[in-house]
């Protein structure tokens, strides 16, 4: 396995914050991703919570803004940000827009060219990154959570529910719900996974859930989402999860909150609340 290259490290509430960089065999690009390690990973193993960035995000902005590194070393839980995408990949039209391409990976592995030969998110995250984190890290790998937001929440809620062997709990904080009928995933989907619209079932999280046959995470999955996102109504759908988790008996605990819009300040004001639901499960 590629070394990897510390870029930088901060004493952070009794722990220490790290950014890293390696190269990828997934991607076939240098890759970023930041861990934050609580004082308890001194001692032991401890559980780690993987936190999946959304549109235009990097694997610093949740570490720079969310606020969390201080209820994680409460906790006991390592935080793991990887980037949103490849880098440097240099496919053609990558950087053209801000939805598709560089910082827009979708957290799937592409299946069309010429995004197919670097755009592997999917495979980046579940088949690179944990086991290089449970190689080099002080990480206990099969006590591992998935959360994200918006774009990065569509990402915590299908790679939970196509890997849930890998992924003990699961929450989201405005996920894109049902990309296959929104304007971000049907532009996604048809860029990465080509107009062959039956392959798009499979990375859209109320569609999976819809085929479970009983509650893929009986201990519950929570969602927030803020009222007042101007991304709400057209992109985001969490009523359709909602349905798809009541056909099948999954319990989900989905949080509407007045005033509150699609950024950090509405992530920070209750990212606590989603790291302890994941210390539940993972303790």
């Amino acid at each position: 396995m590629a070394p990897i290259e510390v870029l930088s490290e901060h004493a952070c509430f009794g722990g220490v914050q790290r950014f890293y960089k390696h190269a990828s065999k997934e991607t076939g690009t240098p890759m970023r991703f930041s861990v934050f390690l609580p004082p308890q990973a001194e001692h032991v193993k401890v559980p780690a919570l993987i936190y999946l960035a959304g549109l235009t995000c990097t694997e610093e902005t949740f570490m720079m803004k969310a606020g969390a590194q201080r209820v994680a070393a409460e906790l006991g839980l390592a935080l793991i940000a990887p980037d949103t995408s490849p880098r440097g990949a240099g496919v053609a039209g990558e950087t053209q827009s801000w939805d598709f391409g560089v910082g827009a990976g979708f957290y799937l592995d592409a299946t069309v060219t010429p995004w197919s030969n670097h755009y592997r998110m999917e495979s980046y995250i579940t088949a690179e990154l944990l086991p290089l984190l449970g190689q080099e890290m002080p990480v206990d790998i099969d006590r591992m959570g998935i959360f994200g937001h918006s774009m990065g929440g569509h990402g915590a809620l299908t790679l939970a529910l196509r890997h849930s062997s890998q992924f003990k709990s699961v929450s989201a904080l405005a996920p894109i719900c049902a990309p296959t009928q929104c304007p971000w995933g049907l532009k996604a989907f048809k860029g990465y996974l080509g107009s062959e619209t039956s392959a798009w079932a499979a990375h859209d999280a109320s569609a999976l859930m819809s085929l479970c046959d009983a509650a893929p995470y009986p201990s519950g999955i929570l969602i927030d989402q803020g009222l007042a996102d101007k991304f709400l109504s057209e992109q985001l759908h969490p009523h359709l999860f909602e349905a798809a988790c009541a056909k099948v008996g999954q319990p989900l605990t989905l949080r509407r909150h007045a005033g509150y819009d699609h950024g950090y300040y509405f992530i920070s004001t209750f990212v606590a609340d989603h790291l302890a639901h994941h210390a539940r499960a993972l303790a």
